[in-house]
This record gives structure tokens, sequence and C-alpha cells, in this order.
């Protein structure tokens, strides 16, 4: 940073963040006591009674680690970092909100990617600037001037030149922060916000920012939408002893970097309900990822490889592919030679993405009982599926978004 701005009035003085867990001595330098976080149950809760609203009409929502953050009104401008946010934001009818998002490029046309099947669905991401481009920066925070900032500050802190003193000025001078970013993995957050922060899974989360926006009812009739997905993958999918085994990856330069199935957090939302037998899943490696190199992906040797980012710009599956084929270990592996090294999605998904990618891994994992994956055409939208094998009607989806069901 160039220096710290200087404190002036913002336009959206009525929103304002109260929670006591932001101002407090906790998170002013102190250690934890090294208790764990509180854990949630993934799928639990609905998201829809953890604030309160006054006489007013002012309403407040609650989420670790902010605490109970106040607002008079729906928030306009929207700062977001993670596309799973935004992608909130779309499917709650106010993706026009958002004015940045993590590699623009990449991440809205990953989203529009999936928003091609929905009519009238879309995302506006040309022209939105990336907040991490040149590292976080109070700077841009103070341009946007922004309702609500949609980022744990937990991980704000953990960016180059920043402190608690920053997280407060932009708390109290621009608008309050709402996010969880530890959720997506289950790991620790920075050691002043680690006693007592909280785990959501991804609809909790997502009920959370609808209350934000005030829009619980939309946010109920997506939760019923993705309900039925969950139930027909429970109720259709084969023996644990018939699972395939197999593991999600991203290659680079000669190395897989490994990413586990069934652990908890949101970024595995689209393959811990599918329940395929991890091919890595007794390995422990300290952090959120490892790294192994082709031997030891084919000693493993998975009956499916999952390609994370694989519909994205820059990681398109048939450019990845092309190099594992050329390596002499590669060719070897079971999933290239049988065609099951498929193109995954993003980690950081919301609701949306999170019912394609569930419908699309579905495929990936057990045809016999999803249907067939027809495969991903590079740049394209997410394929045709015929409506008989879709896992979500997406007319319905799509008259939930716009406002019409």
């Amino acid at each position: 940073m160039s220096g710290t701005p200087p404190k002036i009035p913002t336009r959206r003085e009525y929103i304002k963040g109260s929670g006591a867990l932001i101002g407090g001595s906790l998170l002013a330098g102190c250690a934890s006591n090294g208790s764990e976080p509180i854990a949630d149950e993934e799928t639990g809760g609905d998201g829809t009674t953890s604030g309160t609203t006054d006489s007013n009409g002012s309403y407040s929502v609650t989420m670790s680690p902010m605490g109970e953050v106040e607002f008079d009104g729906a928030p306009e401008n929207v700062f977001s970092l993670f596309p799973q946010y935004a992608d909130m934001a779309v499917a709650l009818g106010h993706g026009d909100s958002i004015n940045s998002i993590y590699v623009p490029e990449m991440s809205g046309k990953t989203m529009n990617t999936y928003y091609e099947r929905l009519d009238g669905v879309s995302f506006e991401w040309k022209g939105l600037p990336d907040p991490l481009e040149n590292g976080l920066s109070k700077e841009l925070l103070y341009q946007l001037d922004s309702d609500v900032h949609l980022l744990d500050p937990a991980y704000a802190t953990t960016q180059n030149n920043w402190s608690q003193s920053d997280i407060e000025d932009i708390q109290n001078n621009i608008g309050p922060w709402f996010g969880n970013f530890y959720s997506g993995t289950h790991d620790n957050p920075p050691e002043g916000y680690r006693d007592g922060y909280q785990y959501y899974g991804l609809w909790e989360m997502f009920g959370k920012v609808a209350e934000v926006f005030q829009e619980q009812e939309r946010y109920q009739a997506l939760k019923e939408i993705y309900g039925g997905v969950l139930t027909t993958i429970e109720d259709n999918l084969p023996p644990e002893s018939e699972r395939p085994t197999a593991v999600r990856v991203t290659y680079s330069d000669g190395s897989f970097f490994t990413y586990h199935l069934n652990k908890p957090g949101y970024w595995l939302a689209d393959t811990r309900p599918l329940g395929a037998t991890d091919a890595f899943a007794e390995e422990d490696w300290g952090s959120l990822w490892g790294t192994v190199d082709f031997e030891t992906m084919l000693e493993a040797d998975p009956d499916v490889i999952l390609h994370l980012w694989g519909i994205s710009p820059g990681y398109y599956l048939d450019e990845i592919q092309q190099q594992i084929e050329d390596h002499a270990a590669g060719q070897q592996l079971s999933a290239i030679q049988n065609d099951r090294f498929y193109a995954a999605g993003m980690r950081y998904q919301g609701p949306i993405m999170n019912l394609f990618q569930l419908e699309m891994t579905a495929k990936q994992l057990y045809p016999e009982q999803f249907g067939e994956w027809p495969g991903y055409v590079t740049g394209e939208p997410y394929p045709e599926i015929p409506k008989g094998e879709q896992l979500f009607d997406r007319q319905k989806l799509s008259d939930v978004i716009n406002g019409n069901a």
C-alpha cells in the first residue's frame, strides 16, 4: 500500500458492522487459547434465522467471524473477491451489484459457462477489477465505496500490509465485512480469529448472504431445488463397494496438485455428496493439497481423474490431457486409456455452480446411474443434457433466479 487513505464520510453510513469479534481485543493480536474452531454440519441450517429486524426496518445478520452485522437496506454496490459470493448474488437476482471479482475473465467466463443454460441469467464481468491483481489494497476498497465487502476479514489480515486497524478502518468508514473463507477447507484461520471461529456449509452460508440481500424467499426456493438434487443422488448411488476410485487434481509442469474428495469444507461441495473412493484418502499432506509426480499417480492409478478448473480459461481439459498423454507414465493411466479423464469445475463455487457441478460430477463418476457425461468442448457452454437425464429443471431454476417463480 502507498499509505493510509484519509478518513472520509461514506455515503453509505446506513450500513455498518457491529460485531464484537471485529472490534474487540480478541483480534488485536492476542493469542488464541488453542481450542479448535466450532464446526457446524456441512449441510446444516437454513441461514434464515441468524439475524433480527427492528421496528424501523433495520436488520442484522450474524455470521462468524464478524458477529452481528447491521443493515438498513439491501446492498446495491457489493465488493466480491472469490466467485462463490458473486454466484450467490446472481442466484438472488443481484448480480448487477457486484463491483469486483478474482481474475474476472476466468471467473466470469466459468460462471457464464453454466449460466448459458439458464434463460435470462448472465454475469457481466468485463471491466470489473481483480482485487488481488496487485495485492488487496485499501485504496481500491475506498475507490469502490462498497455497501458491503463479501470477504472474510480473517483472510484479509493474511494479505500483505493488512492489519486489524485496516480491517476496522474499512468497516467504519466504508462498509462492513461479511464473509467466511475458512469454511472452504476447515483450515485454521489466523490466530487472532481462531478462538470460536465457526464453519458453515455452502448452502448455510448462502442463506446468510440471502439475508443480507433480504432474499430469504428466493433462497428457500433455490434450496428446495438443491434438496431435490441431493435426494436424487442419495437414492441412486451404488453401494460403496461398487464405486470407482477417483482423484481431483490440477496438473502443471509435470506435477499433479491433488485434492481430497470427501473431506469437510464447501470447496468439496460438488464431490463429497457423491462419495467416490478417494485414491489418496489416507494421505495427510498437512496443507490444503498435496503434490505428486507421474509415478505416484500411476501407482495409485485411479479409475477416474477429475481435473479441477477444466472448464476455465487457462486450464481447458484438452490442452492438459494432451500434455499428460505425451508423458510415458501419463499415457498408461487407466483414466486416460478408458476416457475417464474429465473436466471438473471450480472450488470457489456458489449455489448455481454447485448445482451444475454436482450434476456434472455425478455423470462422470456414475454414468450408469445418472447418464453419460457428454464431455466438455473448450470454450463452449455447459453441454446440453437430455431433459430426462438432468438432475434439476433448468427452467425452474431460471424462474427462481429471475423472480418469476
